[in-house]
């Protein structure tokens, strides 16, 4: 951020007064510009025993596969923009059933919701977004083609409460360590 949005002069960063942390502030009329995480809502698909996946026609990650998932709007809930992004992403109509995954990226300022959803009739297809959407089985997931390791995690702890037969929310972190992600993870009690 360069200039005021409110009046359009110069910004600078600074500590304001009261504040813990470094802000962007306007040099003339002292407005205090926030700049918070993006939340990223999404959904794990389900119909039967399959899942369903996009194959990204938009960067980043162009040609991998993911959940349905993108940035929430203005005016919305997090579960409707999950069923949102489903839709623009997959065509997909769905229900959605609970929140199963958390995870907080402070390297990318986002913070992921992935929700459990029951697609409502088999009828879905790829988008201006994706290249491809296809209903996949556990064993023909294309581990080594997905696009983000928020999938990764999702997808892992998926599959290991539906072999537990409950399903659970799982809460973590993927914190970037020296060029690398790593990940902590920390499920409910």
């Amino acid at each position: 951020m360069r200039y005021c949005s409110l009046c359009g002069h110069p910004v600078a960063r600074k500590v304001p007064e009261g504040d813990n942390r470094e802000r962007h502030v306007c040099t003339a009329c002292e407005a205090v510009h926030y700049q918070n995480p993006k939340v990223v809502a999404g959904c794990i698909v389900e119909w039967g025993d399959r899942i369903l996946l996009c194959r990204r026609a938009i960067e980043p990650r162009y040609g991998m596969w993911t959940l349905p998932a993108g940035f929430m709007e203005n005016d919305e809930t997090t579960g409707e923009a999950a069923i949102r992004e489903t839709h623009e992403e997959a065509a997909a109509r769905v229900e959605l059933l609970d929140l199963h995954t958390l995870l907080s990226l402070p390297h990318a300022n986002q913070v992921y919701m992935m929700y459990r959803a029951r697609l409502l009739e088999p009828s879905f297809g790829p988008t201006h977004e994706s290249l491809e959407v296809q209903l996949f089985e556990e064993a023909g997931i294309p581990w080594s083609e997905l696009a983000f390791p928020t999938i990764v995690h999702t997808l892992r702890f998926y599959y290991e409460d539906r072999r537990q037969g409950r399903f659970g929310v799982h809460v973590g972190d993927i914190v970037r360590c020296e060029g690398t992600a790593a990940f902590f993870h920390r499920r409910p009690r």
